[in-house]
């Protein structure tokens, strides 16, 4: 809504709606010396960034520390508020639990599961977990209950997308990705002996074979890559679900991993979103300690005639070996996607071990300290290709560098008006307040029952130290301010997002505004306490200011 002159302020509310771009290159870079201590003490002329080999200017750059305060923030409360001033006693970290019931197995399922019930039943009471799963049918938002979490463990179940697929012959998304994508041969007669076998087909029948084999991997492979897909996006909504609490954000996917065939686009977002609304993603391969299993026994050779195929080398002791090296293969490039979220954001990747227990507990202490390191490409292509980075220390000791691949080109011009309300959205799933503008947070209420209330949050904006541009002959300027609520567990209940065009003439904005502007926000909530936050940009001087407030309804 436009303001002109001195008239009456009312900006239509709306949800809050925001967008991420990938304008600003950010890596999270863990040092560790040679004894795998964590190196805290370094500073930015200590670090040196690559694209494609090419040095970067590193524009951005923060040392953090993983132990964050409580937040204690003091809310001025209205005349007419039943409540004094309080200070907000919310929760310091926030573990989401993901279990990859698509692809985990029955007994992995179990022993994580097992595991994961003894982390809850551990839960500090400054945590609060939440349990989601990739097939969507098992799901508990963050809480403090142990029993309701407990119970939510005990759903969880192995629910693989499989279709009505026949077992003959058997085959993996891996080797169904081989022989389509890959034109792997061996790949493909492999599946060959696995079909005569199964089928119980002449040995005359192999010219025949090959098309049935190729028609089943298509298959296997669309399933494949559905399931794949599938977790990833599910994996992008517990992300943005969790950068909708305030304070110490970590995801553990739990998994025995996937192939990502063509969707590392889609990785490279999710790292950078997870990277700039600081959640970590842990990740624990489910197998344990894995082994590769072997299909059939290389011992007993019983060699297949192949008429009507030149050089086929057809025997099951042939298919055995084909099987033992897909099986190793398969292994490795299925936790490669585990490794990669993990690197990319600063997590700890868990794998081949069986001590499932003491992974999640690995997990859940991250390393001490970290480092954040952002740069802004020159002449950046929007072409969606790849490009490596690399970071290095200028000191030149031998330490470790924990620091993600690379990352992906965006495929379209930025947006100034996405970017701002990307950069919104991380001041409202912040903790942190900024001052930069002139901003009050005030906060009453009005119990209309036992049970419901109405929650009031004021903005009040002191509009005469803002800076304007002169058109039109007016002092031109635009707020946005979004208002969230959180419930005591940290989740957001509620974020209105309101714009404030000001339009002002020069005698109005000098005599007529002396104690400033004042938005409101109304919710509909419940007796208890919440945690408010209020957070405004300019358009101008793209300054911002973030408050936090507390208030109990009893």
């Amino acid at each position: 809504m436009a303001v002109n002159d001195d008239a009456s302020i009312s900006p239509v509310s709306e949800a809050a709606r925001f967008r991420v771009n990938v304008h600003l290159v950010l890596a999270r870079v863990v040092v560790r010396d040679s004894n795998g201590h964590v190196v805290g003490n370094l500073h930015k002329e200590d670090f040196e960034i690559f694209d494609n080999g090419k040095l970067q200017v590193i524009s951005n750059f923060d040392s953090e520390h993983v132990a964050q305060p409580p937040l204690a923030t003091t809310v001025a409360a209205a005349p007419d508020s039943s409540s004094p001033a309080i200070k907000p006693q919310f929760p310091q970290r926030y573990v989401a639990y993901l279990f990859d019931d698509i692809h985990l197995k029955f007994g992995d399922m179990a022993m994580v599961r097992n595991a994961a019930h003894k982390m809850i039943d551990a839960l500090p009471p400054t945590d609060r977990a939440a349990v989601f799963s990739t097939s969507g049918q098992t799901n508990l938002d963050f809480t403090d209950d142990r029993a309701k979490l407990n119970q939510t463990l005990d759903k969880l179940m192995p629910r693989p997308i499989s279709g009505d697929l026949s077992p003959c012959p058997p085959m993996t998304f891996y080797q169904a990705d081989l022989i389509v994508n890959k034109r792997d041969r061996q790949a493909l007669e492999t599946g060959i002996v696995d079909y005569l076998a199964c089928s119980g087909l002449p040995q005359a029948a192999v010219s025949t074979a090959e098309p049935v084999v190729e028609g089943k991997a298509s298959e296997v492979l669309s399933i494949g890559e559905h399931e794949s897909r599938l977790s990833l996006l599910v994996l992008k909504d517990a992300v943005r679900r969790i950068v909708a609490v305030p304070g110490q954000r970590n995801l553990v996917l739990i998994s025995p991993g996937f192939l990502t065939p063509d969707l590392e686009y889609d990785n490279n977002e999710l790292i950078d979103r997870a990277l700039r609304a600081q959640v970590v993603i842990n990740s624990l391969d489910a197998r344990g300690l894995y082994v590769p299993t072997v299909a059939a026994d290389a011992s007993q050779p019983g060699p297949v005639e192949a008429p009507n195929l030149k050089n086929l080398r057809l025997t099951e002791s042939f298919a055995a070996a084909g099987h033992t090296l897909m099986d190793t293969q398969e292994a490795s490039a299925d936790a490669d996607v585990l490794s990669v979220l993990a690197n990319g954001t600063g997590g700890t990747f868990i794998q081949n071990t069986n001590d499932l227990e003491g992974g999640l507990k690995r997990v859940l202490q991250p390393p001490e300290y970290y480092y954040i390191l952002g740069f802004t490409p020159q002449s950046l292509k929007t072409d969606g290709k790849f490009h490596t980075i690399k970071v290095r220390l200028k000191t030149g000791q031998k330490y470790d560098l924990q620091a993600r691949r690379g990352y992906y080109a965006p495929k379209k011009a930025e947006d100034p008006a996405e970017e701002a309300k990307r950069e919104v959205e991380d001041e409202v799933l912040s903790s942190e307040e900024l001052h930069d503008l002139p901003v009050a947070l005030h906060t009453q209420f009005f119990k209309a029952s036992d049970d419901s209330a109405k929650l009031t949050v004021m903005a009040r904006i002191d509009v005469k130290r803002l800076h304007y541009k002169r058109a039109d002959d007016r002092s031109q300027n635009d707020l946005t301010v979004v208002t969230a609520v959180f419930d005591r567990n940290g989740n957001m209940i509620q974020a209105n997002e309101k714009l404030v065009q000001m339009r002002w003439k020069s005698e109005t904005l000098q005599t007529k505004l002396a104690s400033g502007i004042t938005l409101k926000s109304s919710f509909d909530v419940k007796p208890g306490r919440y945690m408010v936050r209020v957070v405004t940009r300019d358009t101008e001087q793209q300054l911002m200011s973030a408050e936090n407030g507390a208030v109990e309804i009893p």
